[in-house]
């Protein structure tokens, strides 16, 4: 599909789900046109971009230049004279920028309701809570808006929306990724996150947005040869989990153990006693520094917009003395020791990324209580300077549950490794050189893919026969004037789909394909500059039928 009209089916998708909630700025839909028109200009005079056409949303606490930055505090509002670096490397890799999304106000939350915008409903059970701060950022992924969002995490803001509302969220390791042009919540421990529906998708856009380290670490240790190592508490250690979720998380232990993973103990304490740390301790204090003297200011001068919960937490932290800060910090390095002589040789840690999945209703009712315990798993990461990834893992009474992996610092590509092994099979529409007896076929089974059903696409694609070794049909999709078009549907690991997208040959895209039964799916699709002096073989139905006549 072209960016244009990927574009034009995002604003569409922003109308049909009527959640206003989910933006603070949405940017003129004819100036998000035009952007996109010319990337598809550029596209088709050769110009490799590897997000092209891509679609993203940046949480309201990222600089996007032309749109106010707010931090979900409209009085707080500025604005940027150039796009925060991370941004900027989205659209120089061919990603578009919709607008900024709504969050926990000043990045203070895990709920997603401390906003003067109003609460970002889940995208699954509006009555539940979406997870915060990034909340906005998550649901437009989760809703199918934009194909990529940019959030942040301190103490669990790019994991806690993803597991609730059942994408990736990858937090990455601290100074990976810029946070310049980012509203600090605590600048020592701000981290710039992606969300994606899928693992290739945010392990790609997240590639693109790092920078090399800004400090100097011990090298990661070599692991020495065998199974994926895989450290997990004793289940007294998780406390009070939700109805059905110790059991979901011990099925993710399980598929672990399947796919050839050795599983070990690890006492869970020190992680659990520095998480309490980040909000009862000293380190809160960071948060009046980054935004004290304005929410300051604001309280005096009576203005309006500041959620209440936010403005009482960040005030409090301005008379914490500065000897309680030392002590903890004391206490901090000997709490980390101990997590990362506990995590030894483990490649990963895995824990539910959440202990629950709370109502609008019962944050409302306890709002500091709800998101203290939301952080319980979460909050130590980054003050024990870890990286971390947190996917999908099943579903609890028909709502996502998700769990994370969390290894030592630059051990972001090994985490997602194994993340990659507890997702399902991804399925992918093809209809071409890869269907069944075709040559590329041989690459689909080689990645453990298998032939899941075969069908059609919905009425609204054409086919053409393109100029290129081996034969094969490039499909565009046209709405009106369009056909079913034969596809075969085929299961294969997440992981190989990364794989394949990135041996995938131009003029060969990989899009949304919509099936006959109104359901999408990953699929192989044509750069419109390839049908410049193609055939359009439409009227076969089918590659197959094609190649018969």
């Amino acid at each position: 599909m072209s960016a244009v009209n990927r574009v034009r089916a995002a604003y569409a998708r922003i109308e049909a789900v009527d959640r206003p909630e989910i933006w603070i700025d949405l940017r003129p839909r004819a100036e998000v046109e035009a952007e996109a028109d010319a990337i598809d200009a550029r596209v088709a005079a050769g110009e490799q971009l590897p997000l092209a056409g891509r679609l993203f949303a940046a949480k309201g606490n990222i600089d996007v230049a032309g749109l106010p930055t707010t931090a979900g505090c409209p009085a707080y509002a500025y604005q940027p004279e150039a796009d925060a670096p991370v941004v900027a490397r989205l659209r120089a890799a061919g990603a578009i920028v919709l607008g900024t999304t709504n969050l926990d106000q000043f990045a203070t939350g895990l709920v997603g309701t401390r906003s003067p915008l109003g609460a970002v409903r889940n995208a699954h059970d509006p009555a539940r809570v979406s997870g915060g701060s990034s909340s906005g950022s998550a649901v437009a992924v989760a809703l199918g808006i934009v194909d990529l969002a940019l959030g942040t995490d301190t103490a669990g803001s790019g994991r806690v929306p993803a597991a609730f509302n059942g994408i990736v969220g990858l937090k990455p390791t601290r100074g990976l990724v810029p946070t310049a042009g980012v509203v600090p919540a605590c600048a020592s421990l701000d981290c710039v996150t992606v969300f994606a529906r899928t693992l290739p998708e945010a392990e790609q856009a997240l590639s693109l947005m790092t920078s090399p380290p800004d400090r100097e670490l011990p090298p990661l240790p070599q692991r020495a040869p065998g199974p994926w190592r895989i450290a997990v508490p004793p289940r007294e250690q998780l406390g009070e989990l939700d109805k059905g979720w110790a059991e979901a998380y011990e099925a993710a232990i399980r598929r672990l153990e399947a796919a050839g993973a050795g599983i070990r103990t690890l006492d869970l304490t020190a992680f659990t006693e520095a998480a309490a740390m980040l909000y009862e301790g000293a380190f809160v204090a960071e948060r009046y520094t980054a935004v004290g003297t304005f929410v300051d200011k604001a309280i005096a001068d009576g203005a309006a917009g500041l959620d209440p919960t936010v403005a009482g937490i960040i005030t409090r932290a301005r008379d914490i003395p500065a000897h309680r800060l030392y002590a903890d910090a004391d206490r901090l390095a000997a709490l980390r020791a101990r997590a990362l002589a506990e995590l030894a040789d483990a490649d990963a840690l895995l824990l539910p990324t959440t202990p629950g999945h709370p109502t609008l209703a019962e944050v409302a009712a306890d709002p500091l209580g709800a998101n203290a315990r939301l952080g319980r798993f979460t909050n130590s990461t980054n003050l024990f300077d870890l990286a971390a990834a947190a996917v999908p893992a099943g579903e609890v009474n028909g709502l996502p549950f998700g769990v994370m992996l969390i290894g030592p610092a630059f051990s972001d590509e090994r985490l997602a490794r194994i993340a990659a092994l507890l997702q399902p099979d991804t399925r992918v529409a093809v209809v071409g050189a890869h269907l069944t007896g075709q040559p590329l076929n041989p690459q689909l089974l080689a990645l453990g893919a298998r032939l899941d059903r075969t069908t059609t696409t919905a009425p609204a694609y054409r086919l053409h026969a393109l100029r290129t070794t081996p034969p094969k049909p490039g499909l565009v999709h046209v709405g009106e004037g369009g056909t079913a078009i034969e596809t075969e549907v085929w299961a294969l690991p997440t992981e190989g789909l990364g794989r394949l997208l990135a041996t995938l040959p131009r003029p060969m895209t990989l899009g949304s394909v919509e099936l006959a039964d109104g359901t999408r799916v990953p699929g192989f699709l044509c750069e419109p500059s390839a049908l410049t002096d193609a055939e359009d073989i439409t009227s076969y139905g089918s590659w197959r039928a094609y190649l018969s006549r």
